[in-house]
């Protein structure tokens, strides 16, 4: 099942006491790469989920904003609320159900990174982030921590929702994320309206740091990216495991 926006609310929903947080993803790149899934495979514990039997790894760099519980008051995580981060997701499906699992992500924030895997199984790491995302015309970014990344984009048009049955509404569209540590599988729902986004040019300059992921990105094909101006309010779902 590949839900909607509007079937991934309803999921939600259907769940008791969901969603647990509320937080703004804003000024979201995300870039986006063909990889043979024989190599991709074995790096992920999950099934791949492939588009016309080819496999993809995304990388997305984005502010996350104002995180607060919804039934709680914002103050506790108040130290952990607004940083950068750097996803390093695949595409993935889970007893029918379609979503992204995390290679690797990069945040700035230490404790953060020593609460993602015991709660969520997330795989944090700490790093240095540098983005100037604002403006599509001109977007760089640059993330460093054992080794290096950094990239730059520009592009230009209407902000528009991802063309149904199209490439870049699959990659975009995602709305579960499945996770795994200890031998643990859990899976966690987000909800958001469908990506406003335009098409950007990009290019990695220094690709050193994705080693930490697995060998995959010297077999990779860069495919495109898409900018966004994110959200204010994304949903966030408890971690429930599988």
């Amino acid at each position: 099942m590949r839900p909607t926006s509007q079937s991934a609310r309803e999921a939600m929903e259907s769940e008791r006491g969901e969603p647990w947080f509320l937080a703004g993803w804003k000024d979201v790149l995300m870039m986006h790469f063909e990889v043979p899934p024989e190599i991709l495979q074995p790096l992920v514990p999950f099934e791949l989920d492939t588009w016309a039997g080819k496999a993809f790894v995304s990388l997305v760099g984005f502010k996350l904003d104002r995180l607060r519980p919804r039934k709680a008051p914002a103050l506790l995580l108040a130290p952990i609320a607004t940083h950068e981060f750097l996803n390093v997701r695949t595409y993935v499906k889970h007893r029918g159900e379609t979503g992204i699992y995390f290679l690797a992500e990069w945040l700035p924030n230490w404790l953060s990174v020593a609460m993602g895997r015991p709660l969520f199984g997330l795989p944090y790491r700490l790093g240095v982030l540098e983005y100037d995302h604002a403006n599509p015309s001109a977007l760089t970014g640059r993330v460093t921590s054992k080794d290096l990344i950094s990239w730059t984009a520009k592009g230009e048009g209407k902000l528009q929702s991802a063309e149904k049955g199209t490439l870049t509404e699959w990659l975009m569209e995602r709305y579960t994320a499945f996770t795994y540590w200890l031998g643990i599988k859990r899976r966690f729902r987000v909800w958001h309206p469908p990506w406003p986004q335009i098409p950007v040019q990009a290019k990695v300059i220094n690709e050193g740091l994705l080693d930490e992921t697995g060998r995959w990105f010297e077999h990779a094909r860069f495919v495109g990216a898409n900018w966004s101006p994110g959200f204010d309010d994304v949903w966030m779902g408890a971690p429930r495991f599988l």
